[in-house]
């Protein structure tokens, strides 16, 4: 069972991240995010000391549901091929319907060059996609003669091509038709053509409900602010 403070922090996460979406990061405040939690600002200070905390949070949630993936993968020794698409569809699943998802993929485009970040987003999906292009080719099972650097150019531009179409709600994107449709287009440019039936370029039938609340971390000692009291007690600051 959750304690009240995890559940706090983690209304905090998804307050936050709903907030940054919307507004982005620099127009977002902490009061509005303390009210959207239906906390006070200084319980809002006992987890997080300030936005650039509260941002990381955010940020290391969304890093969160891509290592599950990742792990689930490896875990079921599923063909890289096949985890390279579906990670494109719960990419543009996620971000249709992640509020943290969406959070962390606009903070990434405002602050690029700027502060740094807990986990940049384009930087993450693009180097799990690119691990799983190298995977596939050390496996043998890419076309033979296939430039590297030109299918890695091209996955690259595919992951954040259907991430930008994705998080603008595009009509040429539908989550699962869509996303299929541009993997019926590039498949059989990455491997044999005797291989193509071996891969299901649709979403898998058993993809998880999508949602930030199990992955927000919990309060570790890092971020505990000294015991003081039930947490909505804390004086604003």
């Amino acid at each position: 069972m959750q304690t009240r403070s995890v559940r706090t922090r983690r209304g905090l996460v998804r307050a936050g991240a709903e907030m940054f979406d919307r507004k982005g990061y620099a127009e977002a405040t902490l009061e509005q995010i303390a009210a959207s939690a239906g906390v006070t600002k200084g319980a809002l200070y006992f987890h997080f000391a300030s936005k650039d905390g509260l941002l990381d949070a955010v940020e290391e949630c969304a890093q969160a549901l891509l290592r599950d993936f990742a792990g689930a993968q490896r875990r079921q020794n599923a063909p890289p091929v096949q985890s390279l698409i579906d990670l494109t569809h719960l990419l543009a699943r996620a971000l249709r319907q992640d509020p943290v998802l969406r959070a962390s993929f606009r903070i990434a485009v405002e602050c690029a060059g700027g502060r740094p970040s807990a986990g940049d987003f384009h930087q993450s999906w693009t180097a799990e996609a690119l691990d799983l292009l190298a995977r596939a080719r050390t496996q043998g099972l890419l076309r033979e003669g296939q430039p590297r650097e030109g299918l890695q150019t091209l996955v690259c531009a595919a992951v954040c091509g259907i991430a930008v179409l994705a998080v603008t709600g595009s009509p040429h994107l539908d989550p699962g038709r869509g996303t299929a449709g541009v993997w019926d287009q590039l498949l059989p440019v990455l491997v044999p053509a005797t291989d193509l039936a071996r891969y299901r370029t649709g979403p898998p039938e058993d993809a998880p409900a999508i949602g930030d609340a199990d992955r927000a971390p919990a309060i570790g000692d890092a971020d505990r602010a000294p015991a003081i009291g039930d947490a909505d007690r804390v004086p604003v600051r």
